[in-house]
């Protein structure tokens, strides 16, 4: 299979449901956020510690996890290709909660605001968490312009979006801490 087609060289792309739009389409726009998320999330697996098999099973499966979020947003909700797609697990955004928690655990209270930074990996890790963060806009934009765009698996992926940022924030700080770097505090 070839992986050029020609077909959006005018500017145009096909939808998972089958309709042509441009490429500026907020469809496009919001899954292809997505996809920069994915592509980040691999990047900072890379570079995650030798030994740190938590954090990269929890990786493997939030990237999953994205694929199947894409393809919802890669689809009309009133088209029949709708029956095709697979919902997110029922207690995904709860299963990260548990992992902010238990990450968390381990972890100096946050008293203050903190700067990103840090490790290279944990840095990383913060613009993960804004990417996703972008995501998360970009979705409840779609929502908000497309009327028949809320649809309840949607605002499954909102919640679990917004929970996936703050999961990020916690692995940045835990990486920090890991290989041996304080949180940097903001100082006003």
């Amino acid at each position: 299979m070839k992986v050029y087609t020609g077909g959006g060289d005018k500017g145009k792309t096909s939808l998972f449901s089958g309709e042509r739009v441009p490429k500026h389409h907020i469809r496009i726009e919001a899954y292809g956020d997505l996809d920069e998320l994915n592509s980040m999330l691999g990047a900072v697996a890379a570079y995650l510690p030798e030994g740190e098999q938590a954090i990269r099973g929890d990786f493997e499966q939030i990237q999953s996890h994205l694929f199947l979020a894409g393809a919802w947003l890669a689809t009309t909700p009133d088209s029949s290709a709708t029956g095709y797609l697979t919902a997110l697990p029922v207690n995904v955004s709860k299963d990260l909660e548990k992992r902010i928690d238990a990450l968390s655990d381990v972890l100096p209270v946050l008293k203050e605001f903190i700067l990103p930074g840090g490790q290279p990996v944990a840095a990383w890790a913060h613009v993960a968490r804004t990417v996703c963060r972008r995501c998360e806009r970009r979705l409840t934009e779609l929502i908000e312009v497309s009327p028949d765009a809320g649809n309840s698996e949607l605002a499954a992926i909102q919640v679990y979006l917004n929970r996936l940022s703050d999961y990020l924030f916690v692995v940045a700080r835990y990486l920090n801490q890991l290989l041996g770097t304080a949180d940097k505090t903001w100082k006003k």
